[in-house]
């Protein structure tokens, strides 16, 4: 059984974890509002998608 002959340091484990990480994809800008949002739903802020109101929101005073 192969048994390494040296500890691995910190720095090396940690500069070999760096591309281990999440991404964030599917963002996109609303066209309406200009908020970011997940892509192919509707926008919570203002309720528009695809070009046209689906859902109503009034106004808060």
């Amino acid at each position: 059984m192969a048994v390494p002959q040296r500890r691995t340091s910190k720095t090396r484990k940690r500069l070999r974890r760096t591309h281990f990480k999440l991404k964030v994809t599917g963002l996109v800008e609303c066209p309406h509002c200009g908020e970011l949002i997940r892509s192919h739903t509707v926008c919570p802020k203002c309720g528009y998608y695809n070009g046209k109101e689906v859902v109503h929101h009034e106004e808060k005073k």
